[in-house]
């Protein structure tokens, strides 16, 4: 009667503290250059230890250019990716720096190399590391203080969050994606209606979604207030993670792969709370707010105060207000300033297959900036050993450096204030991509559209 979040949990309990939190052993944590320096802090004042260092890996990602990557000009992103660079030096840890091959966004880079595999705990100082789950994994976000935790002991103190299945059946439509999905859930279930849970998204479509639709979808639960999002592993996932440089080798990939079948729900396994979807529901999506639940189909109109409980009002007027909206005003044909393709969530060869396919033999408008940024080293080499750079180049992209780029505004890569962004990252948050910026979240397709037309585009239409 277990689920696959039980199984995982159980088999990770160091001890149960009566009337308190578990105390969880933690596989792998990850660290980057914005939550660790606290934390390693903590550990030099106390005299302390990196208790199992060859369990960490750590990267620069936030603060790292996307057009040339020689030298960091703000300088409190310049010591932020030092620091980082020095304490793993002192404390014995592994640290793929800026510029180097390994290097990238930290949430594309563990599964991409097997770092992230099934079955693990996985924990970093970033609310999106719920990403890794895609493989298998529990894997969480965690304050600054539970990294040094981790970092002392390689254990957390946790409180078990609750269960939830979100099962979705059916086929895709044509140009609906991964990304769609997520936006379409947040939107039914709102941001907070995971609250609490870790959840495990199942049923056919989801079976059917490759790997990177996974990673994408698993790294957007953290948006509904989920824990975590999970998804078990099969076929799909074995073949993505097998060869890869950390992958298990030889007697035991076959091991692996045996206790990884055993990594599912059991047909008789409870939730919590259990929600069910159709994929043929599900179109081409856009937030119109300023949180991921905002969201209407393409081809809808921003709701009416009429649609709205009154409870609701102040709140969603204030948002059309920054976003300079309407109630009742479809944006598809609104005229976009910049389009960014790229973050954990959608900077993957896949992503960049999927805004190639629709770039190909088009010119980007010119009043357009565009932003197209591979969420690693590994994912831009992809890239031009595939050909993609020369389908983007003659269509007037530029290819960009690996990095979080205008997902958050930690680097050069700013919207300015008052224009409108649409973007494959992740948050849509007031001053997310620049202090004033406004940002529309869309799929790598639809994004690749409006990069062409200029306006809010159906990628379907074009």
């Amino acid at each position: 009667m277990n689920t696959l979040f039980d199984k995982i949990w159980d088999a990770h309990v160091v001890q149960n503290i009566e009337d308190g939190p578990t105390q969880l052993y933690i596989d792998r944590l990850y660290a980057h250059e914005v939550t660790s320096p606290q934390a390693f802090d903590t550990l030099r004042d106390k005299g302390i230890k990196v208790f199992r260092p060859d369990h960490v890996y750590a990267m620069p990602d936030h603060n790292t250019p996307s057009d040339q990557q020689e030298v960091i000009n703000d300088p409190i992103g310049r010591k932020q990716v030092e620091t980082l660079a020095r304490n793993c030096e002192e404390f014995g840890i592994t640290h793929f720096a800026m510029g180097s091959k390994d290097n990238g966004i930290i949430h594309v880079v563990g599964p991409e190399k097997a770092l992230s595999l099934p079955g693990m705990t996985i924990v970093c100082g970033d609310s999106h590391t719920s990403t890794h789950g895609a493989v298998g994994a529990l894997a969480m976000g965690i304050g600054t203080s539970e990294v040094a935790e981790v970092l002392a002991s390689q254990c957390i103190l946790q409180a078990k969050p609750k269960s939830m299945r979100i099962n979705i059946d059916g086929e895709l439509q044509p140009g609906v994606t991964a990304k769609d999905i997520a936006l379409y859930i947040m939107a039914q279930m709102t941001t907070s209606g995971a609250t609490g849970y870790v959840v495990e998204y199942a049923g056919s479509t989801i079976r059917n979604l490759s790997m990177e639709g996974r990673l994408t979808l698993s790294n957007l639960s953290i948006e509904m207030g989920s824990r975590a999002g999970i998804i078990a592993p099969d076929e799909t996932t074995f073949e993505y993670i097998k060869g890869r440089e950390y992958a298990p080798k030889g007697e035991d990939w076959d091991k692996a792969v045996a206790y990884w079948k055993t990594l599912r729900s059991d047909d008789d396994a409870v939730f919590d709370m259990e929600v069910s979807y159709r994929a043929e529901d599900i179109k081409p999506r856009l937030t119109y707010g300023t949180n991921p639940g905002a969201g209407i189909a393409i081809d809808e109109c921003i709701p009416t105060l009429e649609e709205m409980p009154e409870s609701q009002h102040a709140q969603f007027l204030g948002m059309l207000d920054y976003m300079q909206f309407r109630p009742g005003e479809k944006l598809e044909g609104h005229p976009v300033d910049y389009c960014f393709l790229g973050a954990c969530t959608n900077g993957r060869i896949e992503d960049f297959r999927a805004f190639a396919s629709v770039v190909k033999g088009k010119q980007k408008n010119p009043d357009v900036v565009a932003w197209l940024v591979p969420g690693s080293w590994l994912v831009r080499k992809q890239i031009i050993d595939e050909g993609i750079d020369k389908i983007l180049e003659e269509a007037g992209f530029e290819l960009r450096l690996p990095s979080c780029s205008a997902c958050l505004a930690m680097n050069p890569d700013k919207v300015p204030a008052g224009k409108l962004a649409i973007s494959t990252s992740n948050r849509n948050f007031v001053g997310r991509q620049g202090p004033g910026a406004r940002t529309i979240l869309a799929s790598p397709l639809v994004v690749a559209a409006s990069a062409i037309t200029g306006v809010v585009t159906d990628p379907r239409k074009l």
